[in-house]
């Protein structure tokens, strides 16, 4: 089917960017409308305050990406990202308990969230009908008389009159800040229903020269935050030869931007060679901090009605506890699916759609929301299913201390290649039981 008619996009960070690609395939024109000036190299901007911090892509984001962008790691590769073997390449410690690494075919990508984004934004500027509109803010949607169908936006553009930009489908990928629901209630739509879960995150980022002998030779650390111990640390490769360090705690823990204090963080995690690399490595920067209170997550699928012409996508979807580094896989898995029923047809695309990422958010909801329980203070339903997960993961740490089959399991949840029910296969569940009677000893820990 030839592409036709015009696709409008509100906002053009990397939902919006990645929204667009899907939209290309199908739509003769596609027009990105962003509230800042794009910049034209890789650079930090002010519309995106979490691209300072670590983002490390997944091996379901990467995949993901490169059927939407086919070579994009060789790309980013050229230009400086670090491949990283997610599972024999980096330290992890889940619970204090160092999971035993081993080689595998999970493959991460280490680099900016500016690199990434700029390379991304040129592909898709790339392609034909694509059209970015910088400095523009969208204020409301425009409708049919009887509001059936959206049929484009009002526009108040810095340097001039508002105006209206016509359109077959208008996508919302306008972040955690989207204001579809506001929209959708001004046209008389139900309210949607909204999931909130508050975690209060404060993370601070440093970066650091990358040196020969740092980390032990690795490309990576993870220390996940525990009850009893609510802070969390991670250190990935970025391109230019640099660590990048970001430091979080939840619920009020918020780990300090002074050197000292910055230090003394590093030290106190599970993980000893972030305080070594913050201790001894040569700092580039000033700490930077950034606060996340909830993840959110909109149920659009749910509604009786919907508008035709409409959808919400990406972070205006779901919006995730940042930690997990799943934001930029879920959106990119949500960009083929977009793609897929496009070139089925746009009949009722919007039901069709929010059934089915509904789906894609599943998992990693369940992955971040049921960690996130397992905090006292965060409020929610611990269901019996929660409580035996937390309870049955915890074992599994343990357990994946001293054995490589556990880890590669747990980290394919993780990655978001395989479902979370996968960890309770018999195979799996019976190495769970036999490895969490152990505890590894202090040599296994800090091997």
């Amino acid at each position: 089917m030839a592409a036709s008619g015009r696709a409008v996009v509100v906002g053009a960070s990397l939902g919006g960017l990645l929204a667009a690609r899907a939209l290309a395939d199908s739509f003769a024109e596609v027009i990105l409308l962003d509230r800042d000036t794009p910049p034209t190299e890789p650079v930090h901007r002010r519309g995106v305050p979490q691209g300072r911090h670590v983002h490390v892509l997944l091996d379901r984001g990467r995949q993901a990406l490169e059927s939407l962008f086919p070579e994009l790691g060789a790309e980013l590769y050229r230009l400086g990202a670090m491949p990283v073997d997610l599972h024999g390449q980096v330290h992890w410690y889940n619970d204090g308990h160092r999971m035993l690494a081993a080689r595998s075919d999970l493959t991460g990508f280490g680099m900016s969230r500016p690199l990434l984004e700029q390379v991304v934004r040129e592909r898709t500027g790339n392609l034909p009908g694509v059209t970015v509109v910088p400095d523009c803010e969208v204020t409301g949607l425009l409708t049919t008389a009887d509001r059936s169908r959206v049929t484009g936006v009002r526009l108040a553009p810095r340097d001039g009159r508002a105006q209206t930009l016509t359109a077959d489908l208008v996508v919302d990928a306008g972040g955690r800040a989207s204001r579809s629901p506001v929209w959708l209630a001004e046209l008389g739509y139900p309210t949607v229903e909204q999931e909130r879960v508050e975690v209060g995150v404060t993370y601070v980022t440093r970066r650091y020269r990358r040196e020969d002998g740092q980390l032990e030779e690795k490309l990576g650390v993870l220390s996940n935050a525990m009850p009893g111990r609510p802070r969390y640390g991670v250190v990935a490769p970025q391109e230019g030869g640099r660590f990048a360090v970001t430091m979080a705690g939840i619920l009020g823990e918020a780990p300090p931007v002074d050197e000292a204090g910055f230090i003394r963080y590093a030290t106190s995690l599970a993980a000893p060679q972030v305080g070594e690399l913050v201790q001894h490595g040569q700092p580039l920067d000033e700490p930077v901090l950034m606060r996340f209170p909830a993840s959110v997550r909109r149920r659009y699928e749910r509604l009786p009605r919907f508008p035709d012409g409409y959808l919400v996508f990406a972070d205006a979807l779901c919006s995730l506890n940042p930690v997990y580094g799943q934001g930029i896989t879920v959106a990119a898995v949500q960009a083929l699916l977009l793609r897929r029923l496009l070139a089925r047809g746009r009949h009722r695309l919007a039901r069709r759609f929010f059934r089915r990422a509904a789906r894609v958010i599943d998992a990693p909801w369940s992955i971040a929301v049921g960690t996130d329980l397992r905090f006292p203070g965060v409020n929610g339903r611990r269901t019996l299913k929660v409580r035996f997960v937390n309870a049955y993961l915890a074992r599994l740490h343990v357990a994946a201390a001293h054995d490589a089959v556990l880890g590669a399991a747990f980290l394919r949840v993780v990655n978001l290649i395989d479902p979370p029910a996968r960890l309770l296969r018999p195979d799996v569940l019976l190495r769970v039981l036999l490895g969490g009677r152990q505890r590894p000893s202090a040599s296994s820990m800090a091997r």
